[in-house]
């Protein structure tokens, strides 16, 4: 499939939508999206939506994943340091996030995802980019401090660990459910005076669950 084309298109509907960051957009265009969805949806791979990917999972829409990262550039100047990212699933954000930081580290709960997710990115070969499989809700201490942490999975509240491993000056984005009740993009920017939390849009992600399986 010969997807530049089409993935320019994408990633200009992107740009419609508001995200502006060259890193990010450059990076939406280099990863072949297609190759992270199963071969019955692969003509739907560069709309601008999710799709199942097993186990009770979605890839996220491309908006979403570049209006997330987006988030996190916004928060410091230049390519991002460490990244910590809570649910690999396929592994397409984090071959996109592999483009604008230094480093990766991308834990997984779910085996079957976690394997699927290494063979997707095997071809890649990036080597920046480090696969875990273990519980995300505690976040990964052996790489912490983390410049950036993004979650792709929504609990009832960002998970202290989390908050703990963020680097001072560094920023969180993930999804959670505010008072009101409803899911929303949450990020958390940690000062030296403490910690800044901002709700944004609504949004709907799987749910953020604890253990392995």
């Amino acid at each position: 499939m010969d997807s530049s084309a089409v993935r320019a298109a994408m990633v200009r509907k992107i740009q419609a939508q508001g995200v502006s960051h060259t890193g990010v957009l450059a990076a939406l265009q280099a990863v072949e999206r297609h190759r992270f969805v199963d071969s019955a949806l692969v003509n739907q791979a560069y709309e601008d939506t999710s799709l199942p990917i097993g186990l009770g999972q979605t890839i996220s829409k491309p908006g979403v994943v570049a209006r997330m990262i987006e988030l996190l550039c916004a928060s410091q100047a230049g390519k991002l340091g460490r990244v910590l990212e809570i649910g690999t699933g396929c592994g397409y954000q984090a071959a996109v996030l592999a483009h604008v930081a230094r480093e990766v580290y991308s834990i997984e709960r779910l085996r079957g995802l976690h394997e699927k997710a290494r063979e997707n990115l095997r071809a890649f070969r990036i080597s920046n980019l480090h696969l875990l499989f273990g519980d995300g809700m505690v976040g990964y201490a052996k790489g912490a401090p983390y410049a950036a942490i993004i979650a792709a999975a929504g609990g009832n509240d960002i998970p202290q660990a989390w908050i703990d491993q963020l680097a001072v000056g560094g920023r969180l984005v993930a999804p959670a459910v505010t008072a009101a009740g409803q899911q929303n993009l949450v990020v958390v920017d940690k000062t030296a005076t403490g910690i800044v939390r901002t709700e944004l849009e609504a949004v709907f992600f799987v749910p953020l669950k604890s253990g392995i399986a």
